[in-house]
């Protein structure tokens, strides 16, 4: 008698991965970023940082109007005083960009996180996303948030703003822009370097260290590279009237567009090596 041996393909073979919704990835990646209490945390900070010192900046010069120079009260901008705050908000977004790619790198979960999702370039779009509707989000309430608790603070003779004056919706709104842009930026050096102090010491190096080294170079080289950096993008971005130091600047839209093409570089490095590097 013949007996007919069935090979056991099934057991040996690997089983097909499932595909993975898009929507499922972009509503974990909401799960972890709402869930982490850094997250929380870092957005407070946020909030702090920009509405305190816009209050204190309208305080400050309503009381000290009358001992101001004949200069400053002519290159006063009321706009730029009141966003002041988001100047320094952007260290606490780079804080959060980082967390948000970093933290599973840290804790090892990103190696789950890749099972679950084969598809990388899948999660680090995810990712991306979610990060840029909450840092819009976040950063457009407080942006303006910080305008009017300013203005309201800014008590007479000092001059006000409105947003129906020429350039003053623009760095309002640009303000929110720039915090979610360099929100980015910090994501896309977390996957480069996918070591969260490192990375947030590369994002504080580029937005104030950076200056610095610039600065003490000689005029003739430091004017044409200030221009692009993003600090000083961010505040041409932020005033209506620009009077940061002496040598040129983009104008603001312009700068905005420098200031993506560098996050937009960072993203595309940082996918590259997402791909190619082991978890």
């Amino acid at each position: 008698m013949t007996t007919t041996l069935t090979p056991r393909v099934s057991a040996l073979a690997p089983a097909p991965r499932a595909h993975v919704r898009t929507t499922s990835v972009l509503r974990a990646e909401w799960t972890k970023l709402r869930s982490v209490r850094s997250s929380a945390w870092t957005i407070l900070a946020l909030a702090v940082i920009t509405l305190g010192i816009a209050a204190i900046a309208g305080s400050a010069v309503s009381s000290s109007w009358h001992t101001m120079s004949s200069f400053e009260k002519l290159n006063f901008d009321p706009t730029g005083l009141s966003l002041r705050g988001t100047l320094f908000g952007q260290l606490v977004i780079g804080v959060l960009g980082v967390l948000v790619m970093s933290a599973e790198y840290s804790t090892g979960s990103i190696r789950s996180t890749f099972t679950a999702v084969p598809r990388r370039s899948q999660v680090l779009f995810a990712k991306i996303a979610v990060m840029a509707v909450v840092g819009f989000v976040v950063s457009e309430v407080l942006s303006f948030g910080a305008f009017f608790l300013g203005q309201s603070l800014l008590a007479s003779p000092a001059p006000h703003a409105t947003l129906s004056q020429p350039g003053v919706l623009r760095a309002v709104v640009g303000g929110g822009l720039v915090l979610t842009v360099l929100g980015l930026l910090a994501l896309g050096l977390a996957t480069i370097i996918r070591h969260s102090a490192a990375a947030i010491t590369t994002y504080v190096g580029l937005l104030l260290v950076l200056p610095l080294v610039v600065q003490a170079l000689p005029s003739s080289i430091s004017q044409p590279i200030t221009k692009y950096l993003p600090f000083h993008i961010s505040d041409a971005m932020t005033s209506v009237t620009h009077v940061l130091g002496n040598g040129p600047s983009l104008s603001p839209w312009v700068g905005f567009a420098v200031l993506c093409g560098y996050a937009t570089v960072a993203l595309v490095v940082g996918g590259w090596l997402v791909l190619r590097r082991d978890a």
